[in-house]
């Protein structure tokens, strides 16, 4: 059953035309990414489909009667909101009496004496059947870390915004969900509840994402945005790129095709008498086709980095019992780390607990309370900030470059002009003397980056490169990184990414521990060793870490508990392979009741995958 469709859509900025004759459509539960390079117009697309913004041409419609919601790549907020209001503020009865009924439940907590009268509250939350809502509520609440419903949101992190953002989003029980950059600011813990209920739930979806494992477990379609068209691939990722590689392959060799006929074509064109009345149209209007066809320009351009990190001495930086608090929080204590040549170092830790607080520590932009860094001589740090540099908006692309430097060094030891480099990153002539206001967030990010790479860093600290790149531009990066000769340190939440560039990581844990894992991010997971956010955190969990603390001597298994454990590992696999054929069903149906069931049994199968993990890891500790 169709719930979206989009015809002949077109839209442009001044004279730049962003698509023509956009034409595609969802059905129920069809979950789909979109994708394209940075200012191809995903952003623009997605807020005209939500009724943000208008078309130049064309129609949207959605079937009568669903509801739609969406969460933009930056939330807007009135800041003197608190987030009972921020999250409330659809207009749905039963949704308004949540509300009412939840701040009164607090009021009465903070102020017992003067309680509200609630009974007139619970008549109409039973009018309206609204107590299910109201566990649903509580439950989205809970899970994205929302619990002081009071604070305002000028007080609020980007982090926190998005949370809210979500909640707004998917409290109502949307038919049909918009999501944009959905993953960005938020941390592993929120990302992976996020991921799990999206591919569960039963609703249809359009989104666009940079991070592949979100993208991989979330989605069943892809649809791309390519010179101003929208190309469709069912499946996953992977598949978009093999299929996307055969389309480009096929388009290629048609324009050689329509080439090699042109030239028959224009031969006999110019052999015919001028007048056009005297020619066969069929044939005329033949070889106007075959042009265009023809003129179809195949040379695609993909972003090149050429760049050469500076040469590194020996003494790259050292950290000795450095120690850093911000009144009762504290950063790190007594940390201690010599960085040595080639170091790949991935960062992760709850949102809060000070892991860009650490990179300007290393950076010496902020001051340590205590310890000793040293830097060695030929050290040169690159550090590509999670904020957007504020450039000025009305300056020239090629001047924010020349800024730096005309000439730029590249690793074959040549070297390019300003203008060449922009080229590379695909910042073509005519956009080169565009001012930076008419780029897309997305492009401004790219410059940024380039004004980074062109200092020619050896240690080079990326604080969440992934945000607002498109997944292109990310794969040519990735390959960078992978043969760039410095050290190389990353904070990021996509997993795709840490997973391929680093070696080990540095886990922050909170109140100043930070581990040193040796591994990447996926084993970290695998060993159920993530840190864990406050909001989480449980009597159970905190009985565990005192346990931990002062562990006792380990026995060895007994006969019963070693077949037990030989007979865990293929337990699991059987779960797991159920997990994917049950997700695979769910993917084919679209009745409410059998997705329901199928979600249900879904549920079951991780619990008791849960519970065979936990009970292999107790007994693997003995082995």
């Amino acid at each position: 059953m169709n719930q979206l469709s989009v015809e002949n859509l077109a839209k442009s900025y001044d004279s730049r035309q962003l698509f023509e004759g956009l034409t595609f459509g969802l059905d129920q539960g069809q979950k789909a990414a979109l994708v394209g390079v940075n200012g191809c117009g995903k952003s623009t697309l997605m807020k005209i489909i939500a009724g943000l913004e208008p078309t130049d041409r064309g129609e949207v419609s959605f079937r009568k009667g669903i509801r739609v919601s969406m969460v933009p790549q930056n939330p807007d907020f009135d800041d003197q909101d608190n987030i009972v209001q921020a999250v409330f503020s659809e207009d749905i009865p039963e949704l308004n009496v949540v509300r009412d009924y939840e701040m009164a439940l607090h009021q009465a907590t903070v102020d017992p004496e003067n309680a509200p009268d609630i009974s007139p509250l619970i008549e109409e939350m039973d009018r309206l059947n609204a107590w299910d809502y109201e566990s649903h509520v509580k439950q989205m609440l809970g899970e994205l870390g929302l619990h002081d419903l009071e604070q305002k949101m000028s007080d609020l992190s980007g982090g926190q915004r998005k949370r809210v953002a979500l909640a707004r989003a998917l409290i109502v029980n949307p038919d049909f969900l918009i999501l944009d950059e959905p993953t960005n600011h938020l941390d592993l813990e929120v990302i992976e509840w996020l991921e799990n209920y999206l591919a569960t739930a039963n609703l249809t979806l359009l989104m666009v994402t940079h991070d592949r494992y979100f993208l991989d477990k979330v989605t069943n379609e892809v649809l791309e945005i390519d010179e101003g068209q929208i190309f469709k691939y069912k499946g996953n990722y992977a598949n978009f790129l093999e299929k996307k590689s055969e389309r480009e392959a096929s388009d290629a060799a048609t324009v050689d095709k329509a080439k090699n006929l042109l030239r028959k074509e224009l031969d006999w064109m110019r052999r015919q008498p001028k007048a056009r009345g005297t020619k066969a149209k069929y044939r005329v209007d033949a070889f106007y086709e075959t042009k265009e066809v023809a003129s179809k320009n195949m040379g695609r351009q993909e972003m090149e980095v050429n760049l050469k990190g500076e040469r590194q001495g020996k003494k790259i930086m050292e950290l000795e019992q450095v120690s850093k608090s911000f009144g009762d929080l504290k950063i790190l204590d007594h940390f201690n780390h010599t960085f040595q040549r080639k170091e790949r170092v991935g960062i992760v830790g709850p949102n809060g607990v000070g892991k860009s607080t650490f990179l300007n520590i290393l950076i010496g932009e902020i001051e340590a309370d205590s310890g000793r860094r040293e830097v060695g001589q030929t050290t040169k740090f690159g550090y590509y900030t999670q904020e957007e540099q504020k450039f000025d908006l009305n300056a020239r692309v090629i001047d924010v470059i020349k800024e730096v430097a005309e000439y730029i060094k590249l690793a074959d030891g040549s070297q390019v002009t300003a203008s060449g480099l922009l080229n590379q990153f695909l910042f073509p002539p005519k956009m080169q003397f565009n001012v930076v206001g008419k780029l897309s967030g997305g492009e401004r990010r790219r410059l940024q980056l380039l004004r980074v790479l062109m200092n020619n860093p050896n240690f080079l600290i990326l604080d969440e490169p992934t945000n607002d790149l498109d997944l292109m531009t990310l794969n040519v990066l990735e390959d960078y990184l992978e043969s760039f000769e410095g050290c190389l340190l990353v904070v990021s939440h996509d997993r795709y990414f840490m997973d391929k560039l680093t070696d080990h990581l540095f886990v922050f844990e909170g109140d100043g521990k930070v581990r040193d894992f040796p591994g990447n991010y996926t084993d970290l997971r695998e060993q159920g060793a993530m840190p864990t956010s406050k909001k989480q955190e449980s009597g159970a969990s905190k009985k565990q870490e005192t346990a931990s603390a002062t562990p006792a001597p380990k026995k060895k298994l007994s006969y019963n508990e070693q077949r037990e454990f030989d007979g865990l590992e293929k337990e699991m696999a059987k779960l797991e392979k159920k997990k994917v054929e049950i997700a695979e069903e769910m993917n084919t149906k679209t009745a409410y009741d059998e997705l329901q069931k199928l979600g249900a049994d879904l549920e079951q199968v991780k619990a008791q995958l849960e519970e065979k993990e936990m009970r292999w890891l107790e007994l693997s500790e003995r082995v």
